[in-house]
Parts: C-alpha cells; structure tokens; sequence
C-alpha cells in the first residue's frame, strides 16, 4: 500500500498539468461561449459576417487568379480556413482567408514548382505554425520592428501591381527566353517584367483598359464618398453584367477586341466542394521518396509562408484587440493558422492568414464573437452554390483591377515617408527588405529581414529600462485582465458618438507604434476624439514616442482631439523627456477609461456619466489618490 500512495498523489497533478496546458491554447470561440452569448450578439454577429462575406468574395477570387491558380481555390480558402480560423483561434473577431501577402511567394512557387509544390510548402508551413504555437513563440513576433514589415508589405504591394498590368491592359504578350523559345506570359524577375511589359504596350486592348479602368475609378469614388458601400463586389457585378449583355468575353483580347473573362480563361467556376483528398500519391516507396526529396527542396517556401502567416495574422490580431479593448492569445492562435492551412490544401486551397483589412470591418460591422467569422465562410459557400455559373462572365480586367486597389491599400506609403525620417539603422533595415522583396525573392526577403529584425531588436531591447516587463511580454504573463472578469473593459462601457478607443496591450514599440495609424483609416470618417488606452503599457521607447508624435499631428490635423487613459509612470517620464508630453497637455492624459470618456463626452457637448461601481484602479496613482 505504501508504494501505490505516490502514485494516487502524482496522478491529480499530472492531470492538473494537462488540464492547464489545454486551457492556454483554449480558443476564443469556447470562451465567448463560456461568458454567455444571447440573441443581440447573434444579431450583430450575423450582420457583420454578411457583410465581411461580401466583401470576401470577389477577393477570394482576384487573389486566387494573381497567386497563379484557379479561382475557385481562393473561395476553397476563405470557406474551409476561414471557418477554422474563427472557430480555433485565438482573436475573438479575426477573418481569415488568402491575403495579398502571399500572392508574390505563392505565384512563384507555382510557376516553379506547380500546385503539388505549393500544397507541399503550405503542409509544412502549417506543420511550423503549429509547431511554434505549442512551443510558445507567438509572443516573439510582434516583436518584429515595423521597418521589415512595411519593407515587406510595401515589397509585396509593388510585386502585386506589376501582376496586373498584363490582365489590366488586356495585353498580347510575346517574347523570347534564353533558351529561344516565345513565351506568352511575363518573366518573373521584376526588371525583366516591366522590360517585356513595355514593349508590348503596343497590344493593349481598349475595351478592357476601358473595363479595368471604370472599375477601378468606381472603386476609389465608392471609397471617398460611399464608403459602407463595397466597392470590389460592385464592379464584379457591373463587370460580369455589361460582358455578358453585350457579348464583350473573348479568349484573345489583342486579337479579336473582346475581354478575357474567368469562364474564357478557366471554364468557370465549380458549384460544390472538392472532397477532400491529398494532392500528391504515396502508392509505394518511390512516391515517398520523391515526395521527401520535393519536401527539403521547399524548406525555404515553407518557412517563408508560415512566417508571412504568423507575422500578418498576429499583427492583425494585435490591431483587433485594440478596436474591441481585447486581448487575443497568440500560441493559440498560431496553432489555428497552422490547422487551417492544413486543411485548406486537403481541399485544394492555398495559403490563409488574418487579413486587417476584413477584420477591421467585421469589427466595425458589429461583430464581437469569433461566430462573425465563422458565417463569413458559410455565407461564401452558400454564395458560392448559388453563384457560380455566373462568375464565367467576370472581366479578368475588373478583378486585376481590384488586386490594384489591394495593392495601393498595403503599400502603406504614410508609413513609408514616415520611416525614411527615422534612424539610419530603420531606414538601411526599410530600404534592404523593401528592395530585397522587389528585386529578388520573397524567400531571400523574408531571411535577410529576420535577421536584421534580430539586430535591430537587440539594438532596441538595449535601450529599454524595464526589463521585467519585457520579460512579462515574451512570457505572455504581463499585466492582463481575463476577458471573463474584466471590469474595465470597453464593451461593459457606453462609448459615445463621434469617439474611438484603441487599447495597447504590452510594450509600446516597433510594429505596434504605427499601426494606430490605421484606425484612422478604417472609420468612416475621422472621429472628433480618439482616446488611446494604455494601461497595459508599462514602457515606451523613442520609436514609439515618434509615431505618437506624427499619430498626434494627424489627429490635429483632422480635427480630432486625442486623450491619453490608464498612462503608467515610465511612459509619463519617458513622454516628458521627449518633449511630447507638453505636446499634447497633461490635462488630455487621465489615470482611467472612466474619466477619460467623460472627458469626451464633454468635448462633444455632452453630460459626464458616474464611474460603474465595477470599476477598478487602472494604474498605481489611482490607488494611492
């Protein structure tokens, strides 16, 4: 009896262990659960997902068609990823989906390799996802400082635009490769593109430069001056409408005058699911080695699309978190990102991540559970069952006009400028990934650009005082309130009109300085108070007291007023030292969300609320009066 007696003791611990491991990757969809969800959460959920399905579904197909596959396998994506995204992630209101980010890396591995190289690159890179999920590296990447990801995006931007010029010019392409053969496709190297692009202007079709170009005109004026109205989705149906009606879809446009159309270039588009299967045979030994040997040839592919895929999903979840006053779970996440690339192959997708920009309008459409994404991806198979005979008539100049329009919105050039008046090391670091992305590969890109961002962050972390902080955020054990016991979240507070809240969670530096930027962007219209909430900030470094210097002058320069809550001692110093907190008046900076939400009710001419009895002190001033 006395030998069983450690076992019986060590077995509730082993479980305890389990149980709590389990509940670190817990995803966000059992949670809302947990906390309870009634009927107007269902309501504002089942708007939002509408409406992000809308949007989803003509880019689902233009960046399936400039990644160099068949349209119906973006739409595969956003359906199959998109629900895992939500339903296992770690973000309350992520959208997933194919995004623009992997347009240049995934087209490459195509041309290269074919789509047996892509599936075989994206199961790997799902296989790291999840690897770096369960070995709890999703807090490092946001530690990547913003001038590699605007050299990456900006890259990416640049790379997508020169895509289209063939469909958008509907141009007849012929040129001679090394070897004599002619090819009808532009060459892949940039200079070399633009090269054979340019000379063959000559073949431009009129009536598709006139097709792509009222499309992309009627996207930039439904944007200025309709903006709840979506634009992609318009000028597809506009699109597909006026070709069919008039009878404008040729498969040789420079020939015959007519307009490439997705059923003259692929057949059309297929109305159900593919069941799912592996895309490559393991019939005998052979194809097992083949396949292994294919598989260590795509070891840089594969790592160069899972961190695209943990760089964009994290950073949209970060821009999230700060619109709804969350805190997503990274490692979770990362680990969803890896399950849904995985079976977004087995359905013959490509490539998902989160996406910021349908994220952002999930939010703004209501959504506050991760339910919103979750009828996106159905909404798009209904539509998809519904629709797809007539998707055969959509211009393929009108979707690379979109792709366009989704170049120009990732080129983040504010960002741009704004970095090319920073330090020398973030320019050299901004210029070498910017012109690596262009001029060479994505792969190159993305290896050199960590290994700058390593030297760069060291360079930083040098410079900050607070170490036990940083460890906290590496850890993910930092200063945090569980979305459950909350009592200073944003949703149990009553945000005026005309006012925006945007929380920082964790150190305030790198990528996440100048994403605030972005929020401006998203609204409709800039509000007339923005409060930034920053009681979870327990140290700002001079990156981050520069983009709130220029985040300040543009919010001035809107007419917005701009009010600082929950500001702890470090970043108030900090602040003083710079020169910044003069700038913008300590009569603008309050110790809680409370006060500083009344402060904007009387900007707007108002009548200030009680503080909630639920309310607890944000930082240390408040406890001590």
């Amino acid at each position: 009896m006395a030998l069983s007696q450690p076992v019986a003791s060590a077995s509730p611990t082993k479980r305890s262990r389990f149980i709590q491991w389990l509940e670190l990757y817990q995803p966000k969809s059992l949670i809302c659960l947990r906390e309870g969800y009634g009927r107007a959460f269902f309501f504002n959920d089942l708007m939002a997902g509408l409406t992000v399905g809308i949007i989803a579904l003509p880019l689902s197909l233009a960046l399936a068609i400039g990644s160099g596959v068949r349209p119906e396998q973006g739409l595969y994506t956003a359906i199959i990823a998109g629900f895992l995204i939500s339903l296992l992630g770690g973000s309350r209101v992520q959208i997933g989906g194919p995004a623009g980010a992997f347009m240049a890396i995934v087209a490459g591995i195509v041309a290269n390799h074919g789509y047996e190289g892509l599936a075989i690159s994206t199961l790997m890179a799902g296989i790291i996802l999840i690897i770096m999920g369960i070995t709890r590296l999703g807090a490092l990447i946001k530690f990547i400082p913003y001038p590699v990801t605007t050299g990456f995006t900006s890259g990416i931007a640049v790379i997508i635009f020169s895509q289209q010029i063939k469909d958008f010019f509907g141009l007849t392409i012929s040129w001679t490769d090394a070897a004599g053969a002619v090819q009808t496709e532009p060459p892949g190297e940039f200079i070399h593109k633009w090269q054979v692009l340019i000379a063959n202007l000559g073949s431009v079709s009129w009536i598709t430069l006139l097709m792509g170009g009222g499309a992309l005109l009627a996207m930039a004026g439904l944007r200025r001056f309709a903006p709840r109205v979506p634009g992609a989705l318009v000028v597809v149906v506009v699109g597909a409408v006026l070709t069919a009606g008039f009878g404008l879809a040729s498969d040789a446009p420079g020939a015959h005058g007519g307009i490439q159309t997705i059923g003259t270039r692929f057949g059309g588009i297929p109305r159900t699911l593919p069941v799912p299967q592996l895309p490559f045979t393991l019939s005998s030994w052979a194809d097992v080695s083949t396949l292994w040997n294919k598989a260590k040839t795509l070891v840089p592919e594969a790592t160069t699309i899972a961190i695209l895929c943990a760089i964009e999903s994290l950073l949209c979840a970060v821009v999230a978190d700060g619109m709804i006053g969350g805190r997503h779970k990274s490692n979770t996440e990362l680990i969803a990102q890896g399950v849904a690339n995985l079976a977004s192959i087995g359905f013959g997708g490509i490539p998902a991540t989160g996406t910021i920009a349908r994220t952002a309008t999930n939010v703004k459409s209501g959504a506050r559970t991760p339910l919103a994404g979750m009828i996106h991806s159905v909404f798009l198979l209904i539509m998809m069952l519904i629709l797809a005979p007539y998707a055969s008539q959509i211009p393929l100049s009108v979707l690379a006009a979109v792709l366009i329009m989704v170049a120009w919105n990732m080129a983040e050039r504010d960002h741009f400028k704004s970095l090319l008046r920073a330090p020398r090391s973030d320019i050299a670091v901004l210029l070498t990934t910017f012109g690596l992305t262009v001029l060479t590969d994505l792969t190159v890109a993305v290896g050199v650009g960590m290994v700058l961002a390593a030297m760069l962050f060291m360079k930083r972390m040098a410079e900050v005082t607070d170490v036990q902080a940083l460890r906290d955020e590496i850890t993910e054990r930092g200063p945090q309130l569980p979305d459950v016991v909350d009592p200073n979240a944003i949703t149990k507070r009553t945000v005026p009109p005309e006012v925006e809240v945007y929380e920082i969670n964790g150190p305030f530096f790198f990528g996440i300085a100048d994403r605030l930027k972005d929020t401006l962007r998203s609204v409709k219209k800039p509000p007339r108070v923005f409060i930034l909430r920053m009681r979870r900030v327990t140290a700002i470094d001079a990156t981050a007291m520069h983009a709130l210097d220029e985040f300040h002058d543009k919010c001035r320069r809107q007419n917005t007023h701009l009010l600082l809550a929950g500001v702890h001692a470090q970043p108030i110093f900090a602040l003083g030292r710079y020169k910044l907190l003069d700038k913008i008046g300590e009569d603008n900076l309050f110790d809680n969300i409370d006060d500083a939400l009344n402060a904007a009710r009387q900007l707007i001419g108002m009548q200030p609320l009680p503080k909630p009895q639920t309310a607890v002190a944000e930082v240390a001033r408040e406890q001590h009066g």
